[in-house]
């Protein structure tokens, strides 16, 4: 078994059970023993706890209509599978060293966070105002975060950092992709978009010529068309945008990104820009289409010149340029400014304030208003 499974199954223990562990039919001594013994030498399947559950569960049961048996359902493996099947390793490793899953019904998406700056934020400033704020504001494009797990106890594979302490469990806005390939659907086209004026090393130092082809590609996309909306869409897309920056802003968050996915309408979408694609039978209902009721921008928005369907999304609001790696990132391309070249603030060493300026920014420019 390799390392991605041995993490993969760390995480659904961690769903699936109440402690991260399996229920044990002995309780006897000696197994105890050797059960502490094990996780302690352990490099990659560590004892994960759910962090602040009844939050989280609160937000799934009570606002997001996800009950806890279709929930855990998701994580389990099947009836001849093993418990680390019920994960599918997707994507790279990036330039954090995160690793992502998908639950095999696509339903959910796994992240990790390993950067001790980005999972101490979350936990210890965020995710009080993330919660409240979720409450509160049924249609926000914050990405919906349905559990964060952490390692507890010591293990080898924690203080070596072999892998990833930390882990959420987020919504995916993707679900229904797999099912529309298989209906011989045009295959869904998604960006992973930031403020693409900030200094980037990998990009902007001696042209580029220093950094490989692959890392590059590890930059924020660049969307070159335009999100076709109404007025009253395009109205909502903005206001929903103004209101989670702010608190983003106002937290110190800077970084985060907009996922954005496209796919072609069917014909009958052409007539009513406000049929939700679940309801032109595009896309399964179930998810994403808990509260609120679609249209939104996590079922669908339908263009009004019947061409396309957009799901939107804010990711990756971990980022904050009051932990000690932000700031002695901002130190060192302050003095690289100072030093050597101008080439002004990275994504990450800039203001919240003027981060979500560019952010909003970049949003407004891609979008293109029919009237009605």
């Amino acid at each position: 078994m390799g390392r991605e499974e041995y993490i993969a199954r760390s995480i659904v223990r961690a769903i699936t059970s109440a402690n991260g562990f399996e229920k044990k039919k002995s309780r006897n001594p000696l197994a105890l023993i050797l059960a502490l013994f094990a996780v302690f030498f352990s490099f990659y399947e560590l004892h994960l706890q759910k962090i602040r559950p009844a939050d989280f569960a609160n937000l799934r049961r009570n606002y997001w209509e996800v009950d806890d048996e279709s929930y855990t359902e998701s994580f389990q493996p099947g009836e001849a599978g093993k418990t680390g099947d019920a994960l599918k390793s997707i994507g790279d490793m990036g330039f954090s060293g995160s690793t992502f899953y998908s639950t095999t019904d696509q339903k959910f998406l796994v992240k990790s966070v390993p950067r001790h700056s980005e999972h101490s934020f979350f936990r210890d400033d965020l995710l009080t105002p993330y919660v409240e704020y979720m409450v509160t504001h049924p249609r926000s494009m914050l990405i919906r975060i349905c559990d964060f797990l952490g390692a507890s106890g010591s293990s080898i594979g924690r203080m070596c950092g072999f892998a990833p302490s930390h882990h959420i469990v987020m919504d995916n806005i993707m679900y229904g992709r797999e099912e529309a390939k298989k209906r011989g659907d045009a295959d869904w086209e998604d960006w992973d978009l930031k403020p693409t004026s900030y200094f980037y090393p990998e990009r902007d130092i001696a042209d580029g010529a220093l950094t490989s082809e692959a890392t590059k590609s590890q930059l924020a996309d660049e969307f070159h068309d335009k999100i076709i909306l109404s007025r009253a869409q395009a109205d909502e897309f903005f206001e929903s945008l103004e209101t989670d920056t702010k608190l983003l802003a106002e937290h110190n968050a800077v970084d985060y990104s907009l996922f954005l996915v496209r796919m072609k309408a069917p014909r009958q979408e052409a007539t009513d820009p406000n049929t939700s694609a679940a309801a032109a039978g595009m896309v399964p209902t179930d998810p994403p289409a808990a509260p609120p009721s679609p249209p939104s921008w996590r079922t669908g928005i339908a263009s009004p010149d019947g061409k396309h369907i957009f799901r939107a999304a804010i990711l990756d609001f971990f980022w904050a340029k009051h932990k000690i790696q932000p700031r002695l990132m901002t130190f060192l391309i302050n003095a690289y400014n100072l030093l050597i070249s101008k080439k002004g603030p990275m994504s990450i060493t800039t203001t919240p304030d003027e981060y979500r300026e560019r952010f909003l920014k970049m949003c407004r420019g891609i979008v293109e208003i029919r009237e009605e």
